[in-house]
């Protein structure tokens, strides 16, 4: 089972986000995500969430908010936890990224990019103000064929 953080970082209405076209082999490969990554051993949710910030964007978190726990179930990848993360307080530059390209993106454009469907549940989510949630996306595939909000199927 595999632990990452997940952080959408916010600015003036928009979202920094990463769009994933440097890594070979990438899960990811073209989409646009926010910026985290996998947990380190004995890291908690919060240092996992500090570092990837961190060594992605150059920028260091002055706070934040745990938006809700995402859990991905796949026919072809491991199963994932996902702490999904909102922060709009930070300090320093946002620099050069290894694994694509990160860019400030209108809130009201996201759905225009090649996300995932299952994001596309999430952004909705924070959005809509949500505190916290629990959400299940199953995956077929790249094919989202199941989510549940709090044990209750939305599909």
């Amino acid at each position: 089972m595999l632990f990452t953080t997940l952080c959408y970082i916010e600015k003036d209405d928009s979202y920094l986000m990463l769009h994933r076209v440097s890594k070979k082999n990438d899960l990811n490969h073209d989409k646009w995500v926010g910026v985290g990554g996998k947990f380190e051993e004995k890291e908690s949710p919060e240092e996992c969430l500090l570092r990837e910030v961190r060594e992605e964007t150059g920028l260091k978190l002055l706070s934040w908010r745990l938006r809700g726990v995402v859990t991905f179930i796949s026919d072809i990848y491991e199963t994932e936890h996902m702490y999904l993360f909102t922060s709009d307080e930070y300090e320093g530059e946002v620099g050069r990224c290894d694994e694509g390209e990160l860019e400030w993106v209108p809130k009201s454009r996201v759905y225009d990019l090649p996300i995932w469907e299952g994001d596309k549940i999430f952004f909705r989510l924070m959005l809509e103000g949500q505190p916290f949630f629990l959400l299940r996306l199953e995956y077929r595939g790249d094919d989202l064929v199941s989510a549940k909000l709090e044990g209750k199927e939305l599909l």
